[in-house]
């Protein structure tokens, strides 16, 4: 099969046959959908017509069996036991009832059969009081068609029409019903044997779901197959017309009326396969009529195809004898405008190639002189990979003459290990036409235990239409990659060198961009995973006295020995750092920047506790007597620029040392530490408060005025009074003698206001203690 394809002629013949095929199959399809659609319609209508005619034909019959049945019933008007004395008369003599139903009865008003034709059933005397069809019309005292039931006749299947009899004062004196068997000679027997088609049929059922007639098994009395969803639809009332699937999977076209006359629905089933029977009558003679018109035109297009194709066979053997040299004029030209072309195409190729070839010739030549100069091996190669030419420089590399290597395949000069990866790469890139470049090692004919490594790169030579060869460059890069290898082991030792430091060593470019950078820089950065490319100044912001410093100030300043900082990183955590920084090839393309970053948050977190502990108290936090000083000569400095005199406040303690010696330096320590949290609680938050000994307290209140200060001491005084510490039993606590004096631009030092409210403290205490008492300016300090 194949080979048949391969000739063009029999494609084309194919190609014939499949587009008529297809065409075909087109029509037919089309034809199908069009004719099966108005089918369809037309078998719809014709199920539909018959679904109704059979439903309004059943209607009419009950309508006038019913009528009948309530006339006659009418003219039964007497007494009841006149109507049970003659009740076999009066059912003899109604012949128009005989006719319309099987089997004529009468019954009185218990129910029980008085009267009936034809008398062989033998019912008389039967009550029939529990049938469902005497209840309802002793009930409700109209006509009523029955649900179908087993009759006391040879159990046949039968309906029963009644009417209830009045006497003349419209009492209700008993029933007339007449009985229609589902099976024997009758109406329903003749509406059961319609037909559709050919083996379409009619079915009648109860909205209860029993069976009354099926056209096709023949059933009564027997429960519908429910699962056929249109027979459900239709017990809820449903009418019109549907696919569906009868019970033994055919595929029918069903259409449903309902009743007026009776709780019934008609059912006009035809199966599809005949509905649409013409479909496919036209289908199968449609194929056949396709496979003759193949079978006529497939010899007549070969034969068509092979004359046109001759041209062409022709200028293949002529290509052929060509390319072998066989023939030297150009191919003839003949056949059709397309074989025409290809033949002038053909010989106007050949003339291009000869043309190239001479230049090729002459390329070569051309080539070959100037590669014998060049300080790098040239290789020339034909398609197959075998050497055509080498140059001085490579036979100086593989240490071979060009004798020994010409004629032989290129590749066997790789390492073997290197031959597998280096073969499979060189041919992907001759095979995609594009330039192989590799790195390998190449054994040296001189000494086959050497090895040299090589940088070598491959470039196909051809023309449009063929490939002719390859041209492979050589470098011996041996020496490079020993200087390369000891470079490397040098940066290896750096790098770990680097790596155990704590501090952060990052390398930048002048963009920023981050170029090397250690594990501990990268910390810095929250990026432990490696930060290298990363934009140094977008992860950190670089912070020293209210300054930030950007990538712009590190390029524009000199080198950087010390930045005490603080550096946040963008994961928001931060760092105070002690940052160095280093130009690299500074103005050139290649400027860098080497920082070296050292956490100094420890340094500096020891510098502020010694800080804090030069000038507080240890035990209460409050300054301490130096911290104090230092804040009374600048008070003091600035006392004649206040409009408000400054005032020094001194406490000293009354009875502090019983509670020492009787409750124990632990209480004196919670005492004075409850005494100070009094004391910082009572000032505004510009005042000065310390502790200048064991248990004496002072406190600057700048531009506070005496009488303001007098009323603070009061408080405070009242304030040290009410703290009171238990223990086993015993209450412990002290009193305060304050004393106070102004500041004046006037005095000498902070010992000359000192000794002015120590004064005070020591009247406070002659005075009986617990008191506060004022020492004014001495006269020459008062302001005038």
């Amino acid at each position: 099969m194949k080979r048949w394809f391969a000739s063009l002629v029999n494609r084309a013949v194919a190609f014939v046959i499949l587009a008529i095929v297809l065409a075909a199959l087109a029509v037919a399809l089309v034809s199908s959908m069009v004719a099966r659609s108005e089918l369809e319609a037309q078998a719809r209508e014709q199920v539909e017509t018959i679904a109704d005619l059979v439903a309004g034909e059943l209607d009419a019959r009950l309508s006038q069996r019913r009528d009948t049945l309530a006339h006659v019933a009418e003219g039964f008007a007497m007494e009841e036991n006149v109507l049970t004395s003659r009740a076999r008369v009066l059912i003899r003599r109604e012949i128009a009832l005989q006719h319309l139903f099987d089997g004529v009865y009468l019954f009185d008003t218990e129910g029980t059969v008085i009267a009936e034709h034809p008398q062989q059933y033998q019912q008389t005397g039967l009550n029939v009081s529990e049938r469902e069809y005497f209840q309802q019309t002793s009930n409700q005292l109209t006509p009523v068609i029955s649900e179908p039931y087993v009759s006391n006749y040879k159990d046949r299947p039968a309906i029963m029409i009644t009417a209830p009899i009045f006497d003349h004062r419209q009492r209700f004196i008993g029933v007339l019903g007449g009985a229609v068997m589902l099976t024997g000679d009758n109406f329903m027997e003749e509406i059961s044997t319609v037909r559709i088609g050919r083996t379409g049929y009619v079915g009648i059922a109860t909205r209860s779901g029993i069976t009354l007639a099926h056209g096709r098994t023949g059933e009564t009395m027997t429960p519908l197959r429910l699962e056929n969803p249109v027979l459900r639809d239709a017990m809820s009332g449903f009418e019109g017309t549907l696919s569906a699937t009868n019970q033994e999977g055919t595929n029918t076209i069903m259409s449903v009326r309902q009743m007026s006359q009776a709780p019934w629905f008609v059912a006009a089933v035809w199966p599809a396969d005949e509905a649409y029977a013409p479909v496919s009558r036209l289908t199968d003679s449609f194929v056949q009529l396709l496979l003759i018109v193949i079978l006529v035109t497939a010899p007549l297009a070969l034969l068509v195809f092979r004359r046109l194709m001759k041209p062409l066979r022709n200028l293949g053997f002529q290509i052929s004898e060509r390319h072998l040299g066989i023939r030297t004029e150009p191919v003839d030209v003949a056949g059709g405008s397309e074989i025409r072309q290809v033949a002038e195409t053909f010989n106007t190729v050949m003339e291009e190639r000869d043309e190239v070839m001479a230049s090729l010739a002459e390329r070569e030549a051309f080539f070959r002189s100037l590669t014998q100069s060049a300080p790098i091996g040239i290789i020339q190669t034909d398609v197959l990979g075998r050497i055509e030419f080498v140059n001085p420089a490579f036979e100086q590399i593989v240490g071979t003459d060009s004798n020994d290597l010409l004629h032989t395949p290129l590749l066997e000069g790789v390492y073997e290990e290197d031959r597998v990866s280096a073969v499979g790469d060189w041919n992907r890139a001759l095979r995609e036409n594009t330039v192989f470049l590799g790195r390998f090692r190449l054994k040296t004919r001189k000494d086959q235990q050497q090895l040299v490594w090589a940088d070598v790169m491959t470039a196909v030579i051809g023309t449009d239409e063929r490939t002719l060869g390859t041209i492979t460059v050589v470098r011996d890069i041996t020496h490079e990659l020993e200087i390369e290898a000891e470079l490397a082991e040098e940066q290896e030792r750096a790098d770990s060198i680097l790596g155990v430091l704590k501090e952060g060593v990052l390398m930048l470019d002048n963009g920023g961009f981050i170029r090397y950078a250690n594990e501990a820089a990268c910390g810095f950065l929250g990026l432990p995973h490696g930060c290298e490319q990363a934009n140094f100044f977008e992860r950190v912001s670089i912070e020293n006295e209210n300054r930030r410093w950007e990538l712009d100030d590190f390029l524009r300043s000199a080198d950087v020995d010390s930045l005490y900082a603080t550096m946040k990183n963008s994961r928001g955590r931060a760092f105070d750092v002690d940052l160095a920084m280093l130009h690299l090839r500074r103005g050139s393309d290649h400027h860098r920047l080497v920082l070296v970053i050292r956490d100094d948050s420890q340094r500096r977190r020891e510098e502020e506790r010694l800080s804090w502990e030069a000038t507080h108290d240890s035990l209460t936090g409050l300054l301490n007597r130096r911290a104090f000083n230092s804040s009374l000569v600048k008070c003091l400095g600035d006392a004649d620029k206040k409009t408000v005199a400054s005032v020094l406040m001194l406490i000293d303690l009354d009875y502090f040392k019983p509670v020492n010696d009787e409750g124990g330096h632990l209480m004196g320590d919670d005492l004075l530490g409850r005494i100070s949290d009094l004391l910082k609680a009572s000032v505004r938050q510009s005042d000065t408060v310390a502790r200048l000994g064991g248990d004496e307290f002072g406190i600057i209140l700048p531009a506070c005025g005496l009488d303001r200060a007098v009323e603070l001491a009061e408080t405070i005084r009242r304030g040290i009074e009410g703290i009171r510490i238990e223990q086993d039993g015993k209450t412990f606590g002290v009193t305060a003698s304050l004393g106070l004096t102004e500041m004046s631009g006037a005095d000498s030092g902070p010992r000359e206001v000192m000794a002015r409210a120590d004064e005070g403290t020591y009247a406070a205490k002659a005075q009986g203690r617990n008191q506060v008492v004022t020492v004014p300016l001495p006269p020459e300090g008062r302001l005038v």
